[in-house]
């Protein structure tokens, strides 16, 4: 369940944004917010595998 929840959260607020920004509510830059921390959305998803792999590999033992 926990493993469902991260990507559905994200898409849910990164889709919030755009529609806020679409909307005139926001002046955010998201384009720019982008391309500026692309590589933490890397880190993340290369600790969550991490983590993903360490939980099957404690239950197994």
């Amino acid at each position: 369940m926990h493993s469902r929840l991260i990507p559905a959260l994200f898409l849910i607020t990164l889709g919030t944004l755009f529609l806020l920004n679409n909307l005139g509510l926001t002046s955010m830059d998201l384009g720019g917010l982008i391309a500026t921390w692309w590589p933490a959305f890397l880190v993340a998803a290369g600790v969550r595998q991490l983590l993903r792999y360490r939980e099957r590999t404690t239950t197994i033992c």
